[in-house]
Parts: structure tokens; C-alpha cells; sequence
């Protein structure tokens, strides 16, 4: 059950959600809520879920039982010429980054609009340099992506995710693999466009010290249960295995656990 129920304004919102694969259940009943305009943290150990729920809200995949709602729609039931047109207000941080390393810096930020949309070179010219601006890169449009560091790499899998001015941007461990400066950067970043741009952030992260730093909202999958509501208010769960994501001391009886 949801720790914090009461969340004033929902812009994502999952309930009752069951999701398997084969034999393997992921979430049974599944409930929990993103505000809209603030940043939530998903927290969970391995094979948690976390992945899964992004993708769930991405309709990527969908549920066996239960409802995906974004403001207010249900996506779970859509036909996919439907789902389009929702996902047009998602943007995707995918863990790697997902950039395609025979093309260009230019080329792989204008993808969603060269492929989405009917503006004119022009126009996708300067929604890609806006958007580049955005995450902190100038004079990048010929370089490929080999050729930069991993931070950079991130910045612009963010610039694309970005460059069609989503309401909510879904990112999925957006700090894997980067030294710790590189970490805080992105997470800075992060930070400033959602207050920037009024918008929903859903952030996978297994980086308690992150998360303590830039969720407004926190949403923690375990074993046969969801919590949420803020860090501070989580800190007081009494399951010790909800402190332990938050960074405090793992019982050691919790090693001994299997996995989902």
C-alpha cells in the first residue's frame, strides 16, 4: 500500500497494476502516483521493477490487469495509432543512452523531429541547437557519438529527449556509468530543467545520495510492496529494507534475502 495516498495533483498515475513475464511476477496490484511538475525517484533493489514500470508508463509494454493512467487517460487499453499521439508528450533518458554511434551529434538529436513531425529544416535546426544549448553543448553537431566522454554522451540522450518539449521525461539510470563529478552534472541538470520546465520527472536511480538530493517524491518497489511520499518521510518506515535504499545501514539479515 502507498505510504502517502494523497497526491494533490497526479500527472502519471498506476493502479492495481499486475505485469508478469511467464511464470515471473513483477508487480501484482501494483498502486503509486507522480506529481505533476516534480521529480520522483524510483528506488528498488535488482529485479525490483524499475525498469519495467518506466516502460509500462512509456507503453512499451503493457499491463496484464490494471490501469496506466497520464493525465487522467487510461494508455493501458489504447490502440497504438492512440498511443502515438500520447507518447508525443514522453521523453525517454534511456540507461545508455541509445545514441546511434554511425551518426552524427546533430543527426541523433534531430531524430524525433525528422521522423515525428513536419517542421521545416529550419525549424529543426533551431529546436536541436535550443535543445543542445539546454544540457550545456555548443559547436557539437558534427562530432559522433565515440568521440565524446560519457557525460557528454548522457547530455545529448538528454537533448534528444528534450528536443520535443515533453511534459513528462522518463530516465532510466541516467547516472550509470559516470564518475561522480559527471553524476552530479547530470543530476544538476536534471534538477534545473524540471524547475525550468515545469516538468514531470520519473527517475530510476540506485544512488541513494541522488536521491536523498533532488527528489521532491519517492517511489520504492520491494517484495510485495510500494511506498511513497517524501525521503523524510520514508526515512521513518519502519521496514528496514526501505531505510536501506534511502542509504542507511543495511541489516545484515537482508543480504540473506533472494531476489524477485
Amino acid at each position: 500500500m502507498p505510504s502517502d495516498p494523497a497526491i494533490p495533483d497526479p500527472h502519471v498515475t498506476l493502479r492495481h497494476v499486475r505485469r508478469t513475464f511467464g511464470r515471473r511476477v513483477i508487480f501484482d496490484n501494483l498502486s503509486c502516483d507522480f506529481p505533476r511538475g516534480r521529480i520522483t525517484v524510483v528506488a528498488g533493489g535488482s529485479g525490483s521493477g524499475k525498469s519495467t514500470l518506466l516502460r509500462l508508463i512509456g507503453g512499451l509494454i503493457r499491463p496484464d490487469a490494471g490501469q496506466v493512467l497520464i493525465d487522467g487517460r487510461d494508455i493501458a487499453g489504447l490502440r497504438e495509432s492512440d498511443l502515438s499521439e500520447v507518447r508525443r508528450g514522453l521523453g525517454m533518458l534511456f540507461q545508455n543512452g541509445a545514441l546511434l554511434d554511425s551518426l552524427s551529434v546533430f543527426t541523433n538529436v534531430s531524430f524525433p523531429l525528422t521522423e515525428h513531425t513536419d517542421l521545416t529544416p529550419e525549424q529543426i535546426r533551431d529546436a536541436v541547437h535550443a535543445s543542445l544549448q539546454r544540457t550545456g553543448l555548443r559547436d557539437v553537431d558534427d562530432l559522433l557519438p565515440p568521440e565524446l566522454s560519457g557525460g557528454m554522451r548522457k547530455r545529448v540522450a538528454l537533448a534528444r529527449a528534450i528536443v520535443r518539449e515533453p511534459a513528462v521525461l522518463l530516465c532510466d539510470e541516467p547516472f550509470s556509468g559516470l564518475d561522480p563529478i559527471s553524476s552530479l552534472r547530470i543530476e544538476r541538470l536534471l534538477a534545473g530543467l524540471s524547475r525550468e520546465a515545469k516538468l514531470t520527472l520519473i527517475v530510476v536511480s540506485h544512488d541513494p545520495a541522488s536521491t536523498l538530493r533532488m527528489a521532491d517524491h519517492v517511489v520504492a518497489l520491494l517484495p510485495g510492496r510500494c511506498v511513497q511520499g517524501s525521503s523524510g518521510n520514508l526515512r521513518g518506515d519502519g521496514d528496514p529494507r526501505v531505510r536501506a535504499l534511502l542509504g542507511e545501514e543495511i541489516d545484515p539479515a537482508l543480504v540473506g534475502e533472494e531476489e524477485r
